[in-house]
Protein backbone atom coordinates (compact mmCIF):
# COMPACT_ATOMS: atom_id res chain seq x y z
CA UNK A 1 0.00 0.00 0.00
CA UNK A 2 1.79 3.33 -1.19
CA UNK A 3 2.28 5.86 1.77
CA UNK A 4 1.90 9.17 1.09
CA UNK A 5 2.91 11.95 2.89
CA UNK A 6 2.70 15.56 3.37
CA UNK A 7 5.58 17.57 3.81
CA UNK A 8 4.70 20.82 5.87
CA UNK A 9 7.48 23.70 5.64
CA UNK A 10 8.07 27.11 7.81
CA UNK A 11 7.39 30.35 6.03
CA UNK A 12 11.61 30.33 5.55
CA UNK A 13 11.57 27.47 3.47
CA UNK A 14 9.17 28.71 1.45
CA UNK A 15 10.67 32.34 1.18
CA UNK A 16 13.71 29.95 0.31
CA UNK A 17 12.22 28.39 -2.53
CA UNK A 18 11.13 31.55 -4.72
CA UNK A 19 13.30 32.40 -7.63
CA UNK A 20 16.02 34.78 -7.13
CA UNK A 21 14.42 37.94 -8.89
CA UNK A 22 11.43 37.21 -6.18
CA UNK A 23 13.26 37.28 -3.30
CA UNK A 24 15.54 40.21 -4.40
CA UNK A 25 12.07 42.06 -5.21
CA UNK A 26 10.77 40.52 -1.42
CA UNK A 27 14.03 42.25 0.07
CA UNK A 28 12.92 45.23 -0.94
CA UNK A 29 10.41 45.17 2.24
CA UNK A 30 11.31 45.70 5.86
CA UNK A 31 8.98 43.19 7.42
CA UNK A 32 10.59 40.65 5.36
CA UNK A 33 13.84 41.43 6.38
CA UNK A 34 13.25 41.75 9.97
CA UNK A 35 11.84 38.18 9.81
CA UNK A 36 14.13 36.50 7.61
CA UNK A 37 16.74 38.13 10.68
CA UNK A 38 14.51 36.64 13.29
CA UNK A 39 14.41 33.27 11.41
CA UNK A 40 18.20 32.57 11.20
CA UNK A 41 20.52 30.94 13.11
CA UNK A 42 22.60 32.96 16.06
CA UNK A 43 25.87 32.04 14.38
CA UNK A 44 23.91 33.38 10.96
CA UNK A 45 22.81 36.27 12.49
CA UNK A 46 25.91 37.08 13.67
CA UNK A 47 27.20 36.98 10.27
CA UNK A 48 24.91 39.76 9.47
CA UNK A 49 25.80 42.12 11.66
CA UNK A 50 29.45 41.24 11.09
CA UNK A 51 28.94 41.80 7.01
CA UNK A 52 26.48 44.73 7.37
CA UNK A 53 29.00 47.97 6.94
CA UNK A 54 31.31 45.66 4.31
CA UNK A 55 30.94 46.62 0.43
CA UNK A 56 33.81 43.96 -0.91
CA UNK A 57 33.39 40.18 -0.59
CA UNK A 58 34.72 38.01 2.19
CA UNK A 59 36.70 35.00 1.27
CA UNK A 60 35.69 31.82 2.53
CA UNK A 61 38.91 31.18 4.16
CA UNK A 62 38.79 34.71 6.21
CA UNK A 63 35.37 33.62 7.89
CA UNK A 64 36.72 30.63 8.76
CA UNK A 65 39.16 32.30 10.73
CA UNK A 66 36.20 33.49 12.96
CA UNK A 67 35.07 30.03 14.59
CA UNK A 68 36.29 28.55 17.21
CA UNK A 69 38.06 24.99 17.21
CA UNK A 70 34.56 23.14 17.73
CA UNK A 71 32.31 25.63 15.61
CA UNK A 72 32.52 24.89 12.36
CA UNK A 73 29.33 22.44 11.74
CA UNK A 74 27.42 25.67 13.62
CA UNK A 75 29.12 27.28 10.78
CA UNK A 76 28.15 25.13 7.74
CA UNK A 77 24.35 25.19 9.05
CA UNK A 78 24.99 29.24 8.89
CA UNK A 79 26.40 29.60 5.48
CA UNK A 80 24.02 27.41 4.03
CA UNK A 81 20.77 28.72 5.39
CA UNK A 82 22.17 32.76 4.66
CA UNK A 83 22.80 30.84 0.91
CA UNK A 84 19.15 29.58 0.58
CA UNK A 85 17.74 32.59 1.48
CA UNK A 86 19.98 34.64 -1.05
CA UNK A 87 21.07 36.79 2.23
CA UNK A 88 24.89 35.75 0.88
CA UNK A 89 25.72 35.52 -2.47
CA UNK A 90 27.97 33.34 -3.28
CA UNK A 91 31.01 33.59 -5.90
CA UNK A 92 34.44 32.48 -7.16
CA UNK A 93 37.26 34.28 -8.72
CA UNK A 94 39.50 33.49 -10.97
CA UNK A 95 41.42 31.22 -8.57
CA UNK A 96 38.63 29.60 -7.83
CA UNK A 97 38.08 30.70 -4.21
CA UNK A 98 34.85 31.33 -3.31
CA UNK A 99 33.64 34.57 -1.32
CA UNK A 100 30.63 35.71 0.07
CA UNK A 101 28.95 39.16 0.20
CA UNK A 102 25.35 40.28 1.66
CA UNK A 103 22.60 40.87 -0.77
CA UNK A 104 22.89 44.94 -1.53
CA UNK A 105 18.87 45.19 -1.69
CA UNK A 106 18.95 43.05 1.73
CA UNK A 107 22.00 45.50 3.17
CA UNK A 108 20.38 48.56 2.60
CA UNK A 109 17.30 47.70 4.39
CA UNK A 110 18.57 46.45 7.05
CA UNK A 111 21.26 49.48 7.53
CA UNK A 112 18.18 51.58 7.58
CA UNK A 113 16.19 49.36 10.24
CA UNK A 114 19.59 49.67 12.56
CA UNK A 115 19.56 53.64 12.05
CA UNK A 116 16.19 54.47 12.21
CA UNK A 117 15.20 51.66 14.40
CA UNK A 118 11.79 48.86 13.36
CA UNK A 119 9.42 49.26 11.06
CA UNK A 120 6.15 49.92 12.26
CA UNK A 121 3.36 47.66 11.36
CA UNK A 122 -0.12 48.99 10.48
CA UNK A 123 -1.38 51.89 12.55
CA UNK A 124 -4.15 50.19 14.73
CA UNK A 125 -7.86 51.92 14.48
CA UNK A 126 -9.13 54.50 17.39
CA UNK A 127 -11.41 53.16 20.19
CA UNK A 128 -13.62 55.20 19.67
CA UNK A 129 -14.44 54.20 16.04
CA UNK A 130 -13.98 50.41 17.36
CA UNK A 131 -16.12 49.77 20.01
CA UNK A 132 -16.80 46.35 21.61
CA UNK A 133 -13.98 44.95 20.31
CA UNK A 134 -13.77 41.00 21.01
CA UNK A 135 -11.27 39.79 24.33
CA UNK A 136 -8.03 37.96 23.12
CA UNK A 137 -9.71 35.10 24.88
CA UNK A 138 -12.63 35.26 22.77
CA UNK A 139 -10.50 35.88 19.60
CA UNK A 140 -9.04 32.35 20.52
CA UNK A 141 -12.06 30.69 20.53
CA UNK A 142 -13.72 32.29 17.51
CA UNK A 143 -10.44 30.85 15.46
CA UNK A 144 -10.52 27.91 16.83
CA UNK A 145 -14.08 27.61 16.13
CA UNK A 146 -13.56 28.94 12.37
CA UNK A 147 -10.07 26.48 12.00
CA UNK A 148 -12.83 23.42 13.28
CA UNK A 149 -15.71 24.91 11.20
CA UNK A 150 -12.94 24.48 8.23
CA UNK A 151 -11.88 21.09 9.14
CA UNK A 152 -15.53 19.83 9.35
CA UNK A 153 -16.47 21.09 5.91
CA UNK A 154 -13.56 19.02 4.99
CA UNK A 155 -14.71 16.20 5.84
CA UNK A 156 -18.23 16.89 5.21
CA UNK A 157 -19.97 19.50 4.35
CA UNK A 158 -23.22 18.34 5.87
CA UNK A 159 -21.69 18.16 9.42
CA UNK A 160 -20.76 21.60 10.18
CA UNK A 161 -22.85 23.35 12.48
CA UNK A 162 -23.74 26.46 10.79
CA UNK A 163 -23.62 27.24 6.41
CA UNK A 164 -20.29 28.19 5.62
CA UNK A 165 -19.26 30.14 2.01
CA UNK A 166 -16.35 29.38 1.56
CA UNK A 167 -14.29 31.24 -1.03
CA UNK A 168 -13.38 30.16 -4.15
CA UNK A 169 -9.20 30.53 -3.12
CA UNK A 170 -10.01 28.36 -0.39
CA UNK A 171 -12.12 25.59 -2.00
CA UNK A 172 -9.53 25.42 -4.36
CA UNK A 173 -6.80 24.46 -1.89
CA UNK A 174 -9.13 21.77 -0.77
CA UNK A 175 -9.07 20.14 -4.25
CA UNK A 176 -5.52 20.67 -4.83
CA UNK A 177 -4.37 17.86 -2.76
CA UNK A 178 -6.93 16.98 0.17
CA UNK A 179 -10.59 16.61 -1.83
CA UNK A 180 -11.09 14.80 -5.18
CA UNK A 181 -14.71 15.19 -7.54
CA UNK A 182 -15.90 13.18 -10.00
CA UNK A 183 -18.56 14.06 -12.01
CA UNK A 184 -22.07 14.52 -10.39
CA UNK A 185 -20.26 13.06 -7.50
CA UNK A 186 -19.86 14.87 -4.19
CA UNK A 187 -16.03 15.65 -3.33
CA UNK A 188 -14.27 12.72 -1.15
CA UNK A 189 -10.92 13.04 1.07
CA UNK A 190 -7.98 11.32 -0.58
CA UNK A 191 -5.27 9.65 1.12
CA UNK A 192 -3.67 13.57 1.45
CA UNK A 193 -6.95 14.16 3.20
CA UNK A 194 -7.18 12.09 5.68
CA UNK A 195 -3.60 12.08 6.64
CA UNK A 196 -4.14 16.20 7.29
CA UNK A 197 -6.81 15.70 8.94
CA UNK A 198 -4.25 13.89 12.34
CA UNK A 199 -1.77 16.26 11.67
CA UNK A 200 -1.39 18.87 14.94
CA UNK A 201 -2.62 22.27 14.01
CA UNK A 202 0.59 23.72 12.99
CA UNK A 203 1.02 21.65 10.22
CA UNK A 204 -2.09 22.17 9.04
CA UNK A 205 -2.21 25.23 8.90
CA UNK A 206 1.50 25.34 7.36
CA UNK A 207 0.02 23.00 4.35
CA UNK A 208 -2.65 25.31 3.94
CA UNK A 209 -0.66 28.29 3.41
CA UNK A 210 1.74 26.54 1.70
CA UNK A 211 -1.04 25.38 -0.98
CA UNK A 212 -2.90 28.91 -0.82
CA UNK A 213 0.51 30.45 -1.93
CA UNK A 214 1.70 27.82 -4.64
CA UNK A 215 -1.95 28.49 -6.36
CA UNK A 216 -1.59 32.10 -6.15
CA UNK A 217 -0.26 32.60 -9.39
CA UNK A 218 -3.98 31.25 -11.18
CA UNK A 219 -5.45 33.63 -9.47
CA UNK A 220 -3.08 36.60 -11.04
CA UNK A 221 -1.70 37.28 -7.54
CA UNK A 222 2.52 37.31 -7.16
CA UNK A 223 3.34 34.81 -4.82
CA UNK A 224 6.41 37.59 -3.69
CA UNK A 225 3.87 40.03 -2.72
CA UNK A 226 1.45 37.67 -1.13
CA UNK A 227 3.90 35.93 1.28
CA UNK A 228 4.66 39.78 2.03
CA UNK A 229 1.73 40.80 3.22
CA UNK A 230 0.99 37.72 5.46
CA UNK A 231 4.51 38.23 6.96
CA UNK A 232 3.78 41.78 8.03
CA UNK A 233 0.33 40.62 9.12
CA UNK A 234 2.08 38.70 11.51
CA UNK A 235 3.69 41.73 12.96
CA UNK A 236 0.57 43.00 13.53
CA UNK A 237 -1.06 43.08 17.43
CA UNK A 238 -2.96 39.88 18.15
CA UNK A 239 -6.73 41.66 19.61
CA UNK A 240 -6.15 45.32 17.53
CA UNK A 241 -8.09 46.38 15.22
CA UNK A 242 -6.65 47.46 11.81
CA UNK A 243 -8.78 49.40 9.01
CA UNK A 244 -9.75 47.86 5.73
CA UNK A 245 -9.86 50.87 3.54
CA UNK A 246 -5.79 50.60 3.89
CA UNK A 247 -5.20 47.83 1.99
CA UNK A 248 -5.17 46.95 -1.98
CA UNK A 249 -7.54 44.76 -3.63
CA UNK A 250 -5.70 41.62 -3.95
CA UNK A 251 -4.93 42.39 0.15
CA UNK A 252 -8.34 42.60 1.08
CA UNK A 253 -9.32 39.32 -0.84
CA UNK A 254 -6.56 37.72 0.64
CA UNK A 255 -8.26 39.19 4.51
CA UNK A 256 -11.18 37.38 3.19
CA UNK A 257 -10.25 34.30 2.71
CA UNK A 258 -7.98 34.46 6.04
CA UNK A 259 -11.29 35.29 7.89
CA UNK A 260 -12.85 32.01 6.63
CA UNK A 261 -9.64 30.09 8.39
CA UNK A 262 -9.83 32.00 11.76
CA UNK A 263 -6.75 33.73 11.07
CA UNK A 264 -8.38 37.07 11.57
CA UNK A 265 -11.86 38.45 12.51
CA UNK A 266 -14.04 40.45 10.18
CA UNK A 267 -15.89 43.27 11.57
CA UNK A 268 -18.66 45.70 10.37
CA UNK A 269 -19.10 49.26 11.79
CA UNK A 270 -21.41 52.02 10.77
CA UNK A 271 -18.66 53.70 8.11
CA UNK A 272 -15.18 51.40 8.57
CA UNK A 273 -14.75 47.88 8.06
CA UNK A 274 -12.13 46.68 10.35
CA UNK A 275 -9.82 43.29 10.79
CA UNK A 276 -8.46 42.08 13.54
CA UNK A 277 -5.46 39.36 13.42
CA UNK A 278 -5.41 36.21 15.93
CA UNK A 279 -3.04 34.64 17.17
CA UNK A 280 -3.06 32.09 14.13
CA UNK A 281 -1.59 34.68 12.12
CA UNK A 282 0.18 36.57 14.29
CA UNK A 283 2.18 33.32 14.88
CA UNK A 284 3.00 32.73 11.10
CA UNK A 285 6.53 33.61 10.77
CA UNK A 286 7.27 30.87 13.95
CA UNK A 287 8.96 27.83 13.13
CA UNK A 288 6.76 24.31 12.77
CA UNK A 289 8.84 23.26 16.20
CA UNK A 290 6.92 25.89 17.81
CA UNK A 291 4.18 23.83 20.14
CA UNK A 292 2.56 27.19 22.21
CA UNK A 293 -0.21 26.61 20.18
CA UNK A 294 -0.58 23.28 20.43
CA UNK A 295 -4.07 22.29 22.53
CA UNK A 296 -4.10 19.79 25.31
CA UNK A 297 -4.83 16.32 24.76
CA UNK A 298 -8.00 14.62 25.25
CA UNK A 299 -7.36 11.25 24.49
CA UNK A 300 -7.30 8.12 27.20
CA UNK A 301 -6.57 4.65 25.47
CA UNK A 302 -6.65 1.49 27.88
CA UNK A 303 -4.98 -1.89 27.39
CA UNK A 304 -8.28 -3.35 26.17
CA UNK A 305 -8.36 -1.13 23.25
CA UNK A 306 -11.14 0.86 24.75
CA UNK A 307 -11.15 4.61 23.89
CA UNK A 308 -12.32 7.72 26.13
CA UNK A 309 -11.97 11.17 24.52
CA UNK A 310 -12.84 13.87 26.82
CA UNK A 311 -14.67 16.57 24.66
CA UNK A 312 -17.37 18.30 23.49
CA UNK A 313 -15.84 19.12 19.48
CA UNK A 314 -17.95 17.53 16.88
CA UNK A 315 -14.55 17.89 15.09
CA UNK A 316 -13.10 15.13 17.50
CA UNK A 317 -15.23 13.05 17.83
CA UNK A 318 -15.04 12.67 13.25
CA UNK A 319 -11.49 12.50 13.14
CA UNK A 320 -11.18 9.97 16.11
CA UNK A 321 -13.97 8.05 13.58
CA UNK A 322 -11.41 7.72 10.70
CA UNK A 323 -9.81 4.86 12.65
CA UNK A 324 -12.00 3.49 15.58
CA UNK A 325 -15.67 3.19 16.54
CA UNK A 326 -17.43 5.21 17.97
CA UNK A 327 -20.46 3.97 20.56
CA UNK A 328 -21.54 7.26 22.19
CA UNK A 329 -21.27 10.53 22.49
CA UNK A 330 -22.47 12.45 26.08
CA UNK A 331 -21.65 16.53 26.44
CA UNK A 332 -18.02 16.34 27.15
CA UNK A 333 -17.40 12.81 26.51
CA UNK A 334 -17.04 10.45 23.57
CA UNK A 335 -16.58 6.56 23.64
CA UNK A 336 -15.54 4.01 21.71
CA UNK A 337 -13.02 1.75 20.95
CA UNK A 338 -9.73 1.06 18.11
CA UNK A 339 -10.76 -2.07 16.65
CA UNK A 340 -9.27 -4.46 13.76
CA UNK A 341 -12.26 -3.32 11.52
CA UNK A 342 -12.04 0.47 12.10
CA UNK A 343 -8.13 0.00 11.94
CA UNK A 344 -8.90 -1.75 8.35
CA UNK A 345 -10.69 1.00 7.17
CA UNK A 346 -7.90 3.83 7.96
CA UNK A 347 -5.51 1.48 6.37
CA UNK A 348 -7.64 1.60 3.22
CA UNK A 349 -8.25 5.31 2.92
CA UNK A 350 -4.68 5.80 2.98
CA UNK A 351 -3.83 6.36 7.20
CA UNK A 352 -0.85 4.52 8.17
CA UNK A 353 -0.24 2.79 11.86
CA UNK A 354 2.33 5.34 12.78
CA UNK A 355 0.17 8.24 11.91
CA UNK A 356 -2.42 6.83 13.99
CA UNK A 357 -0.22 6.08 17.15
CA UNK A 358 1.57 9.56 16.43
CA UNK A 359 -1.68 10.92 17.15
CA UNK A 360 -2.72 9.12 19.89
CA UNK A 361 0.84 9.63 21.67
CA UNK A 362 0.65 13.68 20.42
CA UNK A 363 -3.47 13.72 22.06
CA UNK A 364 -3.07 12.07 25.00
CA UNK A 365 -4.91 13.60 28.14
CA UNK A 366 -2.47 15.06 30.53
CA UNK A 367 -3.41 12.41 33.38
CA UNK A 368 -2.03 9.75 30.67
CA UNK A 369 0.93 11.64 29.26
CA UNK A 370 2.47 11.42 32.56
CA UNK A 371 3.10 7.64 32.55
CA UNK A 372 5.39 6.28 29.48
CA UNK A 373 4.52 5.16 27.33
CA UNK A 374 1.04 7.11 27.00
CA UNK A 375 -0.54 4.52 24.80
CA UNK A 376 0.05 1.35 25.95
CA UNK A 377 2.84 -0.97 24.39
CA UNK A 378 0.33 -3.53 23.28
CA UNK A 379 -2.30 -1.35 21.84
CA UNK A 380 0.92 0.41 19.56
CA UNK A 381 2.18 -3.27 18.93
CA UNK A 382 -1.39 -4.37 17.81
CA UNK A 383 -2.33 -1.29 15.36
CA UNK A 384 1.16 -1.81 13.54
CA UNK A 385 0.52 -6.02 13.31
CA UNK A 386 -2.77 -5.28 11.89
CA UNK A 387 -1.47 -2.97 9.20
CA UNK A 388 1.47 -5.70 8.30
CA UNK A 389 -1.49 -8.03 7.92
CA UNK A 390 -2.63 -6.03 4.60
CA UNK A 391 0.44 -6.22 3.24
CA UNK A 392 2.01 -9.66 3.52
CA UNK A 393 0.66 -10.47 -0.28
CA UNK A 394 1.28 -8.29 -3.27
CA UNK A 395 -0.68 -8.15 -6.42
CA UNK A 396 1.48 -8.10 -9.11
CA UNK A 397 0.08 -8.32 -13.14
CA UNK A 398 1.47 -11.43 -14.71
CA UNK A 399 1.48 -13.67 -16.89
CA UNK A 400 1.26 -17.89 -16.84
CA UNK A 401 2.69 -19.66 -19.78
CA UNK A 402 2.40 -23.88 -19.69
CA UNK A 403 2.20 -26.26 -22.77
CA UNK A 404 5.83 -26.53 -23.73
CA UNK A 405 6.82 -28.23 -27.03
CA UNK A 406 9.89 -29.42 -25.28
CA UNK A 407 11.75 -29.34 -22.08
CA UNK A 408 14.69 -27.48 -23.40
CA UNK A 409 12.16 -24.97 -24.59
CA UNK A 410 10.58 -24.51 -21.49
CA UNK A 411 14.30 -24.40 -19.79
CA UNK A 412 15.49 -21.77 -21.99
CA UNK A 413 12.31 -19.72 -21.53
CA UNK A 414 13.03 -19.81 -17.50
CA UNK A 415 16.70 -18.53 -17.95
CA UNK A 416 15.83 -15.91 -20.46
CA UNK A 417 13.31 -14.47 -18.16
CA UNK A 418 15.25 -15.01 -15.49
CA UNK A 419 18.09 -12.63 -16.88
CA UNK A 420 15.73 -10.23 -17.61
CA UNK A 421 14.51 -10.13 -13.81
CA UNK A 422 11.02 -11.03 -15.02
CA UNK A 423 10.67 -14.80 -13.50
CA UNK A 424 8.06 -14.73 -10.61
CA UNK A 425 7.96 -18.47 -10.30
CA UNK A 426 8.30 -21.66 -12.50
CA UNK A 427 7.55 -25.84 -11.88
CA UNK A 428 9.69 -27.55 -13.66
CA UNK A 429 7.83 -30.85 -13.80
CA UNK A 430 4.93 -29.14 -15.42
CA UNK A 431 6.72 -27.04 -17.59
CA UNK A 432 5.13 -24.17 -16.50
CA UNK A 433 6.15 -20.22 -15.37
CA UNK A 434 5.25 -17.11 -14.18
CA UNK A 435 6.08 -13.61 -15.44
CA UNK A 436 5.90 -10.31 -14.96
CA UNK A 437 2.94 -8.53 -17.51
CA UNK A 438 5.61 -5.75 -18.27
CA UNK A 439 7.87 -8.73 -19.82
CA UNK A 440 5.06 -10.20 -21.60
CA UNK A 441 6.41 -8.60 -24.93
CA UNK A 442 9.29 -9.35 -24.73
CA UNK A 443 8.82 -13.42 -23.84
CA UNK A 444 6.59 -13.85 -26.50
CA UNK A 445 8.95 -12.63 -29.52
CA UNK A 446 11.40 -15.02 -27.70
CA UNK A 447 9.14 -18.32 -28.02
CA UNK A 448 8.34 -17.11 -31.16
CA UNK A 449 12.12 -17.04 -32.39
CA UNK A 450 12.21 -20.34 -30.44
CA UNK A 451 9.71 -22.12 -32.69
Amino acid sequence: MPQVKIIAKNFMDMVASLPAFKLDKLYDNAFICEAIIRSLPPLAKKYVLQMLYIDVPVSAKTMEEWLLVDGFSKHKVAIDRLIQLRVFIETADRKREITYRLNPTFQVIVQKHLIYGGVLSREAMPSNITVRLPTLEDLEVYALEQWECFLLHLINSTQSERVTNFSSSMMKVFQRGLLSQREKEAPRLTENGFQFLLMDINAQLWYIIREYISNSEERGVDAADLISFLLELSFHVTGEAYNVNTLTEVQRNTIKDLADLGLVKLQQGRKETWFIPTKLVTNLSMSLTDSSSRKQGFVVIETNFRMYAYSSSKLHCEILRLFSRIEYQLPNLIVGAVTKESLYNAFENGITSEQIISFLQQNAHPRVMERIPSVPENVTDQIRLWESDLNRVEMMPSYLYDEFPSREVFETACEFAREGGGLLWEDTKKMRLVVKADMHMQMREYLRRQK
